[in-house]
Parts: C-alpha cells; structure tokens; sequence
C-alpha cells in the first residue's frame, strides 16, 4: 500500500501502519489515513458540501486530498479508497457538550440530500432479516452468537415496532430538524472518528445522542446522568422523544460486533461483555423511560418497565 499512495498522492512516505480497511502514516508532521471507501460518488458529493460549510463555521473537519488524476477515489484492486488529512488533534475527546454544539451547527432544510436518512423501521427491518438469513448460513460453529442471537433480535423487533408505531400514531412533524449526523458512534469519541466526513449524515438530532448514551453504558459511565443532562437542555417534539427511546432500545452495539463476527471472522468472545449486562441495560431502558416520560407521554413497553 506504501508505493500505492507514493505513486498517487507524490508522497514519498518511508513507513505506515496497515489495518483491515484503512492504512495510517505521518508526512511532514502531519497525520494521513488511507480509508476503505464504501459510500456513493452522489454521497461524497453531497459529503464535500457539508465539509466546505463546517469549515466556513470553524469546525476543523478531516481534508479528502485528490490524487494525481485530480480524482478523490483511487481504486486499489477491486476497492476504493480516499485519502484523508486529518486537521484536529486525533485523539482529543468529543464529549457531550462538544457533540451538541456540532451537531447544531448544520441542518437540513430539505429531504433530497443523498445522506439523508429518516425510515429507521424499514431500515432495521431489512438488517435483521439478513441477519436471520446470514445466521442459518454461517453461524453454525459460533456458539455464544447462536445462543445470545434471538434475545437481540427480539429487542430490535421491539424497536422496529415501536418506531412503526410512532410513524403511525404521531407522525414525523417540520418541528424536528434534521441536523448532521454519524452513520456510528464510537468509544472513545474523538476528533478522530466525530470529524470523519465519510461518517456523515443527515438524520434526527437524538440518532447520535442515542449512539453516544449506548457506548457510554457499555463502557462503564453514566449514561442516566448525561440523559438527563440532555433532557434539561433541549426542548423536543413528542416525536423526537420517541426516536430517542426506540433507538436506546435498538442493539447496535451487539449488532455492530455481530456483524465483524460474521464478516470479518472476528472473535466471539467481544460479545461476552455485552450479553453479561443484559439485565443492567433492560435496568436502563426502564429508567430511560422514566426520564424522557418526565417530558412527553412516553409510549409503554411494559416488559420493560416491570423489570427490577
């Protein structure tokens, strides 16, 4: 990969570091990563738009350098990848705070963009029936993933249903803005990953919130107390409050391992830690609820809120 980016990029880079869907290196002080590219050219489009506009607001958002063609993507074999130059400290934390200021720092005020994404129920539903088709073909020697396997499939039924229900009884309302947002977000948050532009979206504000709440559960901190930070802080629709819940309730953080798992052949034992606080993160949930429920009607799940 070293003599790839030599040759397009006219660096002449004497080592990197390689990994599975990404290659990083230092040229002359600064910091580059050459990234596996899996978005559409109209996506990354509408990406270079939303940088330009970040930067004009002072947010130092990772740079896609061109190549020597004068193009952005540059095939390798059968992929593609970008260059990006990273223009904020790596390592440097996103925290709660952070994340609201960017997240209101650019909103939608049209549904044409190709990043936009608001059929979370459609959405989910056609993950999970891959899943359930993927299993039966693969997971037949992975014992911790069949046994954990339809527990977390019943919770994103849950959420789907939920979401399904909302668009139904509620509504999506022109009060709820679709502000940028993250495809995943990651532990820890830093400039690293939350300046990505190849993370970008556009979505409902409490999708990342919902992220952020999740990692922080799964890694030891207290998600209630930032919750409730959250809470005090913004004022949002019923709707809102709603997608907030069913996204708490949403697995990604099993499905996110599951997938590498089954992908990637990753290593079943990241699951454990998961599967272990079941019975805490249903604890969650329940007092998730209580709080949102001290700011709108909150629809019941009551399996949950009988957990003790």
């Amino acid at each position: 990969m070293k003599e790839i980016i030599n040759y397009y990029y006219n660096f002449d880079i004497l080592s990197l570091e390689e990994y599975n869907t990404y290659s990083y290196f230092k040229y002359k002080g600064e910091e580059f990563y050459f990234v596996f590219f899996n978005r559409t050219k109209e996506e990354l489009q509408d990406i270079l738009n939303i940088c330009i506009e970040l930067k004009n607001k002072g947010i130092r958002v990772h740079d896609i350098i061109i190549n020597r063609e004068g193009n952005l993507i540059t095939k390798v074999g059968d992929n593609y990848y970008l260059l990006l130059k990273l223009n904020a400290v790596a390592n440097e934390p996103i925290n709660f705070i952070n994340m609201c200021e960017v997240l209101n720092n650019l909103k939608l005020n049209q549904t044409n963009s190709k990043l936009y994404r608001n059929n979370w129920g459609e959405l989910w539903s056609k993950k999970i029936d891959y899943f359930e088709y993927q299993i039966k073909e693969l997971g037949k020697d992975k014992q911790i993933v069949l046994d954990s396997f339809s527990y977390y499939i019943g919770l994103a039924e849950n959420a789907i249903s939920y979401v399904n229900k909302i668009n139904k009884v509620i509504g999506i309302s022109n009060n709820d803005p679709i502000t940028l947002s993250h495809r995943r977000i990651f532990y820890p948050n830093t400039n690293l990953n939350y300046l990505n532009p190849l993370s970008f979206i556009f979505d409902l504000e409490v999708r990342d919130i919902a992220g952020f709440l999740k990692i922080e559960f799964f890694n030891g901190m207290d998600s209630i107390e930032d919750l409730k930070m959250y809470l005090k802080l913004k004022k949002l629709t019923p709707y809102s409050y709603h997608m907030l819940y069913a996204r708490l309730i949403y697995p990604s953080y099993y499905f996110d391992i599951y997938e590498d798992i089954m992908n990637n052949n990753g290593d079943e034992e990241r699951l454990i830690p998961i599967i272990n606080k079941v019975d805490d993160y249903e604890l969650f949930l329940k007092q998730a609820y209580l709080e949102i429920s001290k700011y709108t009607n909150l629809e019941r799940i009551d399996w949950l809120l009988k957990k003790e």
